[in-house]
């Protein structure tokens, strides 16, 4: 199955299957090499590979990839809450089925070429309108560059027009070979959430976060949520 609307180059580099147990899934292909792949299930993006078959992301020995059990790992779709709340611990959308969005806005000429790319939506069902009464679209274009870049782009409609807040936030599962190489920069003067102390709050001073061990810390303003959290997994 190629993806409604794209090029025929990229219509090459989109194919869509079924895993093991019948959920679509979604493999991107770029003409260098580089794929990534996308499961209905939770609209998760479950690996991001290069161009040389290095596999960017980590998925658990443990994962279990049966709704309506979220798949851990890769990078799930928190919304609409972020953490603990109301609701399951950041929310519902990475334990729903999502469709390919037959209807998607077009990628703009100077952006298509080599990009192979899929259109995802989540709409709420009856029993998700019991447990969070807004109704939404949320659509999700999952985009694979010629140079092996992985973009994700998020947009949700409030569909009855009656105001409503809510919390969201990609969090991805990286696979890395040496934490003590990791840097993440550009989190100076942000305040965070510390999980591991009550959740006080503290401010960023460096200039770059690195790690020793285990964190799990919010950084949040007023554009943005970025939730990061290192541990080890068995």
């Amino acid at each position: 199955m190629n993806h409604s609307g794209a090029t025929s180059d990229q219509r090459a580099a989109v194919e869509v299957s079924k895993d093991k147990i019948g959920i679509d899934q979604v493999l991107l292909h770029n003409p260098r090499g580089a794929s990534v792949q996308v499961s209905l299930h939770g609209g998760q993006v479950l690996s991001w590979k290069t161009e040389r078959g290095e596999e960017l992301l980590f998925i658990s020995s443990k994962a279990i990839f049966k709704p309506p059990k979220a798949v851990r790992g890769g990078i799930p779709i928190c919304f609409p809450q972020v953490g603990n709340g109301s609701l399951e611990q950041n929310g519902f959308a990475r334990n729903r089925i999502w469709v390919i969005d037959n209807d998607p806005p077009p990628l703009h000429p100077n952006d298509s070429n080599g990009k192979a790319y899929i259109d995802l939506l989540l709409k709420p069902s009856e029993e998700d309108l019991k447990i969070w009464p807004h109704s939404f679209e949320f659509r999700l274009r999952v985009s694979l560059a010629a140079e092996g870049y992985l973009t994700l782009i998020s947009r949700i409609r409030n569909i009855n027009c009656k105001p409503f807040s809510f919390s969201f936030a990609y969090h991805p599962y990286f696979s890395i070979s040496d934490i003590s190489e990791v840097r993440i920069e550009g989190l100076e003067t942000l305040d965070y959430l510390d999980n591991l102390f009550q959740k006080e709050r503290f401010t960023e001073q460096g200039d770059a976060l690195t790690f020793e061990s285990e964190v799990i810390m919010f950084f949040q303003n007023l554009l943005s949520l970025l939730v990061t959290k290192i541990c080890s997994f068995l």
